[in-house]
């Protein structure tokens, strides 16, 4: 039986052990968790509060999809989105910062790409995603993935396990 509830048909057997084990070790350590999320529009906040017994681990969510919402959310500021774009390395760590500073939490992770690439951007990626994660003591990591024009649903589905990945590593697990 899928350790997760409601995403279950659409999460991997690998990423159900990955959120499990996250959610226990966040529990086990008294941490708390929180995403901001751009292209995978809050699915890591639902697959974090999916789990029976651990969600109380999860502090909140942000799904900041547009630049508008970045930047009122997570105090991006909107010169860095016009120098860097949207979907950067410097966006992705001033959402995760944005995030611990608008929330409780202990970690934060934010996730910002392109599930596929848009019509109007000639330059823009399908598949590059950048996270960042940071800690309430100072730590901050960044990550980028070229998954590849997997599509839509594959490239979210990635998503979910770079970001538990790199939420283990800041909980000091191996996930």
């Amino acid at each position: 039986m899928s350790a997760t509830e409601a995403l279950a048909p659409a999460v991997t057997s690998a990423i159900d052990r990955k959120v499990l084990r996250v959610l226990k070790a966040a529990c086990a350590q008294h941490r708390t968790l929180a995403t901001a999320e751009s292209c995978t529009g809050g699915l890591l906040a639902s697959l974090l509060t999916d789990v029976p017994g651990c969600s109380h681990a999860f502090e909140r969510g942000f799904v900041a999809y547009s630049e508008a919402a970045k930047i009122e959310l997570l105090g991006v500021p909107e010169r860095m989105i016009e120098d860097e774009g949207a979907v950067s390395q410097p966006v992705a760590a001033a959402m995760a910062r944005g995030a611990l500073r608008a929330s409780e939490a202990d970690i934060t992770l934010s996730v910002t790409g392109y599930a596929e690439a848009p019509p109007d951007d000639p330059d823009a990626v399908a598949g590059l995603v950048h996270f960042a994660c940071a800690t309430r003591e100072g730590g901050l990591t960044t990550h980028v993935e070229f998954y590849g024009d997997l599509g839509r649903a594959a490239v979210r589905v990635a998503c979910l396990e770079t970001g538990l990945d790199m939420l283990a590593r800041a909980l000091e697990i191996r996930a």
